[in-house]
């Protein structure tokens, strides 16, 4: 295990019933935006509620933030901020709004230039000052409401931001707000939570004990109850399982001191901006391709994800692993989610261009050893078929 730091000061408020809480998460003295995407939140009376639960203090809105938020949208968030001198930016939905209100707050003090700071990659953000922010979660997916990360697209492309300053001072996370979600909303929650484990945990043996463990929990959690919130909206138990283990698979706390890979979300976010497919769904089309051209980079975590995860004891190694990839493709699968390119039309054409951009993007060197070429993006892909 690698030496690391771990830092996060977002207070979780979890659990039914917590809205009327509102007021004391928030500064008295206010002058709140809240920001959210479609009409849903004002449909099922979710933003009147979280307006009354905000009492006397000045409350703004800004909607129409997308399902992948753009940068063009979001900086007319930023001019309101600035316009209305606004100190308080609430969150209303799931990981698209909350990564967009991040970026918000960390625009909102820079006079120009907003663009460059989507170019830093995985590098900090090179800000001084942000509007402080707090999430309600109401898509349970990304874990943004308790991490410093964001994606944008801008011009197409998909550009992932991080800084200390992003972090949401709280995130109230109550599953009742999550009720009215379609169902496939709730598959590409599970798919995408599932995958951010993976990306921390199915790497190269560390001797990380405790992040194997909390990451073996996390997938076991997801199999077992993630079917069963996408199937039945009045178990309220499963859902609350469901909703800390998205929040749990992305807080930093299973990543620390290991090596990540995140090639499957690279590809996937390429997918999403040329072929508009949702992010979860991009993720489960590329996870069982990628396994199965890297099983003997990752053989040993295969192995121990097999036997942990899946419970798979019997057989030869390479009958575990297989069996394993399988196993994880079928449960994609059991939530009604397509894990061929060919469901979707993309043809080797669409493949090619999908690696030129890539390309464009410096993304050539990708995985955890950083030895995953685009040659081998392509065998991916056309496996994926």
């Amino acid at each position: 295990m690698q030496n690391f730091d771990y830092y996060n000061p977002t207070q979780i408020v979890f659990g039914q019933e917590r809205l009327n809480e509102l007021d004391n998460l928030v500064p008295h003295n206010a002058k709140v935006l809240i920001l959210f995407g479609g009409g849903s939140v004002k449909r099922f009376g979710t933003l009147d509620k979280i307006k009354s639960s905000l009492g006397k203090r000045e409350v703004l809105e800004f909607g129409g933030i997308e399902a992948n938020p753009q940068f063009e949208t979001l900086m007319q968030a930023v001019e309101l901020v600035q316009a209305e001198n606004i100190d308080f930016l609430l969150a209303v939905g799931g990981g698209s709004v909350m990564d967009g209100t991040k970026f918000v707050a960390l625009a909102a003090n820079e006079k120009s230039n907003h663009n460059e700071l989507l170019f830093h990659g995985f590098e900090v953000v090179p800000v001084e000052q942000a509007i402080p922010l707090g999430c309600i979660v109401t898509l349970p997916a990304t874990g943004s409401e308790m991490n410093t990360f964001g994606v944008i697209t801008y011009n197409e492309q998909k550009y992932p931001f991080t800084s200390p300053l992003a972090f949401p001072k709280f995130s109230l996370l109550d599953p009742d707000l999550t009720l009215t979600l379609p169902k496939e909303q709730i598959a590409n929650g599970v798919a995408d939570a599932f995958i951010h484990v993976i990306e921390q945990y199915l790497t190269q043996p560390q001797n990380a004990k405790i992040q194997d463990r909390f990451a073996e929990g996390i997938l076991k959690t997801l199999i077992e109850d993630g079917p069963i919130t996408y199937q039945d909206k009045t178990n309220i138990e499963a859902r609350k399982n469901f909703m800390w283990s998205a929040t749990s698979a992305l807080n930093g706390l299973i990543g620390v001191g290991v090596m990540q890979d995140w090639t499957t979300h690279m590809i996937g976010h390429e997918m999403t901006a040329m072929f508009g497919i949702a992010h979860g769904r991009t993720l489960a089309i590329v996870l069982p391709s990628l396994l199965r051209e890297r099983t003997e980079q990752k053989r040993e975590k295969l192995v121990q994800f097999a036997e942990r995860v899946w419970d798979i004891t019997q057989g030869t190694d390479d009958e575990k692993i297989t069996k394993a990839i399988d196993n994880t493709e079928a449960f994609f699968n059991s939530l009604d989610i397509v894990t061929k390119l060919s469901h979707y039309d993309i043809d080797d054409k669409d493949i090619e261009t999908l690696i030129s951009n890539m390309a464009r993007m410096g993304l050539t060197q990708l995985s955890e050893t950083g030895d995953l070429t685009l040659d081998i993006v392509h065998k991916i892909l056309v496996a994926a078929k």
